[in-house]
């Protein structure tokens, strides 16, 4: 049985876009989604309305709130609702130990208006267990799906989990993958005297991006798969395709020696300034 998307929602603009998202992704998938909120503190109040009792009756109406939006979205979904006395970051690591995967809007109702990324949806994408999806609408963003993933790789030890969230997703929605590694520009012809460049040409990173691929492609034979070797730093390039994509995947490499997980660039680039949702999946060692 697959676990549930787990989907935090408390009301704002910004986790009600996750949640729409989560639950189109959970019908695809067939999966049961969670609804979780977290309480700690007495929510601000709003001018001409009355405050509620507690934090916690707070938190009630929110997740019934997000529940029937959920059920109008899609009836079929079956939806579970927690309210939890906890901080987010909190709440949505431990929910996450048994998740499919994590789904939050980029901002909460707390965060600075100025900012790209919320301070839980970047300490959650960086500590989670299980895949993590943050949903940010923004100006440039494609109107429509555009019938294609686009997942990040960086070789075939840091990418596995990675390649294999992006094969599944594809597959449900019936969609292409494109499969992406970039490679650093040619060297200096000075370096070619040493025999520096053969290794990491572009025969060399297609070889790497077919053992990422080639397990996960057997396994869903159904996706079709567009490879490609690009040359320019990781995260420009994947931002360049978040403009014409529905979800960019990324690896992030977790270490069990480690307590947490500091992001990447190219994830943490991606995380602020993507134009699509960014699936951020970590591979442990």
């Amino acid at each position: 049985m697959w676990l549930p998307l787990v989907t935090g929602v408390d009301g704002s603009v910004s986790g009600l876009l996750a949640l729409d998202w989560a639950v189109d992704e959970a019908s695809r998938l067939a999966l049961p989604l969670t609804l979780v909120h977290a309480c700690t503190e007495e929510p601000a109040n709003q001018p001409g309305t009355t405050p509620p009792h507690t934090p916690a009756a707070h938190g009630e109406s929110v997740v019934a709130a997000a529940k029937d939006r959920a059920r109008q979205r899609n009836p079929q979904v079956r939806v579970s609702t927690e309210v939890v006395p906890e901080d987010a970051v909190t709440a949505l690591l431990n929910r996450g130990r048994n998740a499919s995967a994590l789904v939050l809007g980029a901002r909460g109702r707390g965060e600075l208006h100025d900012l790209l990324l919320g301070s839980v949806s970047l300490t959650v994408a960086a500590r989670a267990q299980c895949p993590v999806v943050v949903v940010r609408k923004t100006k440039a963003a494609p109107e429509g799906p555009q019938e294609r993933i686009v997942v990040g790789i960086a070789d075939a030890a840091s990418s596995t989990a990675a390649v294999r969230f992006a094969f599944r997703l594809a597959d449900a929605r019936h969609c292409g993958l494109e499969a992406v590694m970039a490679r650093e520009p040619p060297r200096r012809a000075a370096d070619h005297l040493h025999g520096t460049t053969r290794s990491t040409g572009p025969d060399h990173h297609r070889a790497l991006l077919d053992e990422a691929l080639d397990e996960a492609a057997r396994a869903h034979p159904a996706v079709v798969i567009r490879r490609c070797v690009v040359e320019g730093p990781a995260r420009e390039v994947l931002l360049e395709r978040s403009a014409t994509t529905d979800l960019v995947v990324v690896g992030a490499e977790h270490r069990r020696s480690r307590v947490g997980l500091q992001l990447g660039r190219v994830s943490h680039a991606l995380l602020h300034y993507a134009q699509c949702p960014v699936a951020v999946v970590p591979q442990w060692h």
